[in-house]
């Protein structure tokens, strides 16, 4: 995206995000899923762990950079095992949409030492979409601590999103690692279906408006 003006504003900007998300809007609110299925690495090879997950996705204000324009969520993910407490996995960041070009941004990050900043594209009524981050690159990329890199490196990141016709959505990450014992790329899968818990927070834009 090229502008000859990088310094000013755009004057269009509405104040209602929820209504300006595009494919986005689908993940909204708060979400509960309780048939997740994670294929994670071990010692002895591939192993299946079933887990719960609460996602929270609440709309923040318009975000801009310059003459680009973001509407976006921010991001929670808390999950654990079946009949457990103890946090399993969880992330935190933000999705976020460019109307003018169609542009989804996905970055997040984990409590154990790594950042994710994914991109795809999709048309506002998509009711699927696909963000991907490669390791190496400075537009999306993927960062991790020095025993990450050296022992379970991530050389990509893939998410697919479906928002389905029942209300709730469903989603499919496979993470591609480069483990330190083994000669083949591992092929680390997540996948779960949300439902609805609560409708999203209106922005506080949004709120003072009204």
């Amino acid at each position: 995206m090229s502008h000859a003006d990088i310094y000013t504003r755009p004057a269009d900007i509405d104040a209602d995000t929820l209504a300006n998300l595009g494919p986005l809007r689908a993940l909204a609110g708060v979400w509960r899923g309780v048939g997740g299925v994670d294929l994670n690495p071990g010692p002895e090879g591939a192993r299946t762990s079933p887990f719960e997950e609460t996602v929270e996705l609440q709309p923040i204000d318009p975000q801009t950079n310059g003459p680009q324009l973001f509407y976006g969520l921010r991001y929670h993910s808390h999950m654990t095992k079946p009949g457990e407490i103890g946090t399993y996995h969880g992330q935190l960041g933000y999705w976020l949409w460019e109307p003018a070009t169609g542009l989804i941004i996905h970055s997040f990050t984990i409590p154990r030492g790594q950042v994710v900043l994914a991109e795809g594209r999709a048309a506002a009524d998509a009711t699927t979409f696909e963000v991907k981050a490669t390791r190496g690159t400075t537009r999306d990329g993927i960062c991790s601590t020095g025993f990450l890199e050296a022992a379970f490196r991530t050389d990509e990141f893939h998410m697919t999103v479906t928002a389905n016709p029942d209300g709730g959505w469903s989603y499919f990450q496979d993470t591609v690692m480069q483990i330190r014992d083994r000669a083949e790329p591992f092929h680390h899968t997540d996948r779960n279906t949300l439902s609805l818990v609560s409708p999203p927070t209106p922005n506080p834009l949004a709120r003072g408006a009204r």
